[in-house]
């Protein structure tokens, strides 16, 4: 949980430096050039992960020997035999499977609500100039950074605790419960810097879940702990792709309230679901 924590938190930081850098170089540079440099970073980051990264991890300079023997051991996926074929009748017939890819279809619905719209909503919404609403679009992100390790902190102390079902359903349960109501309650504060910061605890409480989601397709099945990420995040992005048109569409019909009250429904949603989710008792 907290590992994954922390690499997910890394979306944070990118997420919190993309609207004042980006707004900063449409101002000074011209739009086109925002674009550009976002290119020129991805190759930057493709040489540098093809430079220091490995295929596997005794082949890495920085991996010591006590890694290298944990990675290996008897109990690690490395070291397990292949067990063929993937089981995707067994996903299917496996109810917790579901439950977990339909909560993380919530949360992306509402991740992209920040990504795609939250600057729009600052600027046209609450009166913030280009820059100004630049500055203060980064806040959901940064409390995404600071939530996302935090959260799968708790749920590695609550699975110590409460074992595997309980530990991971109360923080799923709780965390987009929470996102629910900060959202909901910053969609209809008139104060728009009182509502900025409950709409980042939103986001924040949001990604409090992530460790959760993610150690639980590894407490499914280590083996086929890669397949389950890869439904469980095609949910999430399907979520992702709906948001932006749904999201403008009730906001230019009914208004940014009523847009803002649906995401938190869908993150509501999300947190029942996750009531179905009980990864300690494998897949059936």
């Amino acid at each position: 949980g907290l590992g994954i924590g922390i690499t997910i938190g890394g979306i944070g930081v990118g997420s919190a430096l993309t609207p004042p850098i980006t707004a900063w170089i449409m101002v000074n540079f011209g739009w086109q050039m925002a674009f550009y440099a976002a290119g020129l970073l991805g190759l930057f980051m493709a040489g540098l992960w093809y430079w220091y990264a490995t295929d596997h991890p005794q082949d890495h300079p920085h991996v010591n020997q006590a890694e290298i023997d944990l990675i290996l051991s008897k109990d690690s996926v490395i070291a397990s035999p292949a067990l063929g074929q993937i089981p995707w009748k067994v996903f299917s017939r496996s109810p917790t499977v579901w439950w977990l890819v339909l909560s993380y279809t919530c949360l992306g619905y509402v991740a992209y609500v920040y990504m795609s719209w939250f600057y729009i909503y600052l600027v046209d919404e609450r009166g913030f100039g280009e820059l100004r609403g630049a500055f203060f679009a980064s806040t959901p992100f940064i409390a995404m950074t600071i939530f996302c390790p935090l959260g799968g902190w708790a749920t590695d102390k609550a699975v110590r605790s409460l074992g595997k079902n309980k530990g991971r359903a109360y923080i799923g349960t709780a965390g987009m419960g929470l996102a629910s109501l900060c959202i909901f309650g910053g969609a209809h504060i008139p104060n728009a810097y009182l509502a900025i910061l409950f709409l980042s605890l939103g986001a924040g409480w949001l990604y409090f879940t992530v460790g959760a989601f993610w150690s639980t397709t590894t407490d499914l099945s280590k083996t086929y702990a890669g397949t389950l990420s890869g439904l469980m995040n095609t949910g999430g992005n399907i979520g992702g792709t709906i948001s932006p048109t749904l999201t403008i569409w009730i906001a230019d019909g009914f208004g940014w309230a009523w847009a803002l009250g649906f995401a938190a429904a869908i993150a509501f949603l999300g947190a029942i679901l996750w009531l179905g989710v009980k990864p300690g008792d494998g897949l059936k």
